[in-house]
């Protein structure tokens, strides 16, 4: 009969298992891992660098291995080394279990989002038996978690120059810098300079040289240009400063009508200027327009005047400021309120104060002149809109004359107040409150409104109410309430010369000035434990009240609540005018987890010493020994002997048991020879616990040349792996034992064979 080629390949693969795994001489060889093709795309090229992002992120490797079989529960593990290549701390990449009787296949990985270099490199390790690949050849891979334009400007301030140009002078610097990265001191930059790349790869760059200056995430040699983060172009011009400035004296002073042109000190250059007059832009920019003429006529020519230079090889610059002002320009200002509220049979005096030389005045009543009023100040006691004339009577320069502002006069025909609070204040939030008079309007004819605050505040005479009624003592503009029993409707009046004031209305609302607290008789809820219950350390008798769990009202009516479910519970009572609400209670949910240990449930000692293990998280425990006595019920144990502990903690009416195991530490020296013979005896090179079987200790071998043949953390004996790599009866190995990047033993192996 003929057999399928399925079954003729079962038939030679299980005497290969005969003839081989016959021989314990023998030992499975594990190939080091290559890049392979992706089969989703149709590919036979393998990739040569991994440019991985959120939009593609698969790969594959090529793993290959000999007989003899491995155990039936092995797992083959991908791992990946540090940029550098170093396996002191692996990343695992895949884990398959259903390949131990598959001798070629491919893992398919995703780069990890934190992965940026050119020298990653990976191994295969097999679980059972334990044993590790060679390394692959080294790959670049990065995760390109960014992949826009970058945006570079000054100081990365955001501001990208006009027309992408920065100007440095007289040997000046200038820093550029990305902004609208995040996180952008975790990554490498490509900076360029006209085409060129320059050796800096900091986020920021200073520069003092001419060019087009961009730059780029350095992704590597492969993966920057796929990535799409090659940044805006800024260009740095260079140059000198001239020392521009305006030839003659700093300040000018003009009679309306003087000729005066102002000249730069630079001329013949070829340069571009402007001219500014209090900042703004009055002349060009002009090329060659070295000069600008004022026209004093004009009302507004005084101010301060600057001129700006640039061009070919010079600095843009700006001069000093020369100042130009009016010779015979003077000041008139008004001394008194401009709006002013003048009650019967009241009097008040208006007054000017000028900078005029020999000056004169006159007074104005609704747009007439008040006969005699030829003085600085002026007595009134009419309503009316007043103002002054000045006329300056000496000087260089003969200037007209200048009124001063217009004072209004107005008799009220009512006042009304307006109040506010003082301070930050929030409804049922502050415990006190302050409130205080802010304005005082007269009220005209037409309901015309005049802000005599200044003028009266003094005058009037306060009270305050409440909720309608007249609060004793309380007199002044101001009041203070620091009591939830003064929570009301506050307003203000006054009175003053037969009329009578009021104010808006402002409601208070403090709240009680005491806590409300909640207790319980646990924080941590599970099956078949005797219920939590929250009280309250206050009486709800005859109070309105609610139970509120996760901001939801679960209970009305019981004075105690019965959780049944995890959550944060508070209590609020409304009876007052703000609620009261208590402390916050969380409940969570049984997990084993909340039992933390400071020290792992296997424990090494030195015979004759004392090691103590810190339990945390629950609300009680017990230590039993390995003859299940109760040796302690405190959070801590001291473990002098070998053998099997049991810590039972105790979460109100749920329980966490751990069973902790106490080894003595081997004592003996770390052996330099061992005899790779195959006999089963001294094979393989055996460390004291000291340093195996730990995550945080990492064994290294190095052969003769230097080269690294074997590199481990949690150490498990078993190197070598197989006789078969050893070429000569005699060989000399190096080693090195560190933890946390610090060494702690080193030495040398003689493999006999």
């Amino acid at each position: 009969m003929k057999k399928s080629s399925s079954t003729y390949g079962l038939l030679v693969l299980t005497l290969m298992v005969v003839i081989l795994g016959a021989s314990t001489m023998q030992a499975q060889i594990l190939n080091k891992p290559t890049a392979a093709p992706n089969p989703n795309y149709g590919s036979s090229d393998p990739w040569t660098a991994a440019c991985a992002s959120s939009s593609f992120n698969q790969y594959y490797v090529n793993f290959t291995w000999n007989l003899p079989l491995v155990n039936s529960n092995n797992e083959f593990v991908l791992e990946l080394s540090d940029a550098n290549g170093n396996f002191g701390s692996p990343i695992e990449l895949s884990r398959v279990s259903d390949k131990n009787t598959v001798f070629d296949f491919e893992f398919q990985f995703s780069v990890p989002n934190y992965v940026r270099g050119e020298n990653y490199k990976f191994r295969v390790r097999s679980t059972s038996p334990s044993k590790t690949s060679p390394a692959s050849d080294a790959y670049p891979m990065y995760y390109i978690d960014y992949n826009s334009p970058l945006l570079i400007s000054e100081n990365g301030s955001g501001s990208i120059p006009s027309g992408g140009t920065i100007q440095i002078c007289d040997g000046g610097t200038v820093t550029l810098k990305p902004h609208n990265i995040p996180n952008a001191g975790t990554y490498k930059y490509n900076w360029y300079r006209s085409g060129t790349l320059l050796p800096q790869k900091t986020e920021s760059i200073t520069v003092s040289t001419s060019g087009m200056y961009y730059v780029e995430l350095d992704y590597g040699s492969i993966c920057s240009g796929s990535a799409n983060t090659l940044s805006n172009t800024i260009e740095i011009n260079t140059g000198s400063s001239q020392g521009i400035a305006i030839n003659g004296s700093s300040n000018v002073e003009l009679c309306p009508g003087d000729p005066y042109t102002l000249q730069a000190n630079i001329t013949g250059m070829g340069l571009t200027y402007t001219w500014y007059k209090d900042g703004t832009k009055v002349s060009g920019p002009t090329l060659e327009g070295d000069s600008f003429a004022i026209n004093s006529n004009l009302v507004g020519f005084e101010g301060s005047y600057e001129v700006e230079i640039e061009g070919p090889s010079a600095c843009k610059e700006r001069s000093a400021a020369v100042s130009v002002q009016s010779a015979g320009s003077f000041e008139v200002a008004l001394n008194n309120e401009e709006n002013i509220v003048l009650l019967p049979s009241q009097n008040k005096t208006l007054s000017v104060s000028t900078t005029a030389a020999s000056p004169s005045y006159q007074w104005f009543k609704d747009g007439g002149a008040i006969s005699g009023e030829t003085t600085n100040t002026l007595n009134i006691s009419e309503v009316g809109e007043y103002y002054v004339t000045v006329t300056q009577n000496g000087g260089s320069c003969s200037v007209s004359p200048k009124n001063s502002a217009v004072t209004t006069v107005v008799s009220p025909n009512s006042f009304e107040f307006v109040i506010a609070y003082v301070g930050s204040y929030t409804s049922c939030e502050n415990t006190d409150a302050t409130l205080s008079l802010t304005t005082i309007n007269a009220v005209g004819d037409g309901g015309a409104k005049t802000n005599v605050t200044s003028d009266l505040q003094s005058s009037f005479s306060y009270e305050w109410l409440k909720d309608g009624n007249t609060i004793g003592g309380e007199t002044s503009k101001t009041i203070t309430l620091s009591d939830h029993g003064n929570n009301g409707n506050y307003k203000l009046n006054g009175s003053l010369d037969g009329f009578n004031a009021s104010s808006n209305t402002l409601n208070v609302k403090l709240v009680v000035n005491q806590a409300l607290t909640i207790s319980t008789t646990g924080t941590v809820l599970c099956e078949g434990s005797e219920p939590i219950v929250l009280n309250s350390a206050q009486s709800l008798e005859g109070e309105t009240f609610e139970w509120v769990k996760d901001g939801t009202v679960v209970d009305t009516s019981s004075e105690s609540y019965t959780v049944s479910e995890v959550g944060v519970y508070q209590l609020v009572i409304r009876t007052n005018d703000c609620p009261l609400t208590s402390n916050e209670v969380t409940i969570r949910a049984f997990d084993e987890s909340l039992l933390v240990l400071d020290k792992p449930q296997e424990l090494i000692i030195i015979e004759g010493e004392t090691m103590t293990m810190t339990a945390s998280g629950a609300d009680s425990y017990e230590w039993f020994d390995y003859n299940s006595n109760l040796v302690s019920t405190q959070d801590f144990f001291g473990f002098q002997e070998e053998g099997q502990y049991l810590l039972v903690a105790h979460f109100g009416g749920c329980t966490v048991s751990r069973v902790i195991t106490v080894v003595y530490r081997d004592m003996f020296a770390i052996p330099n020879v061992i005899t790779a013979n195959g006999d089963g005896i001294n094979d393989l090179w055996i460390l004291p616990n000291t340093y195996s079987r730990d995550q945080e200790v990492l064994v290294t071998i190095f052969n003769e040349r230097g080269k690294e043949v074997f590199s481990q953390t949690n150490y498990e004996n078993n190197w070598p792996q197989s006789t078969s790599t050893f070429n000569k009866s005699s060989m000399i190995f190096y080693y090195k034992i560190s933890k946390g990047g610090k060494s702690l033993k080193q030495g040398t192996i003689t493999v006999i064979k």
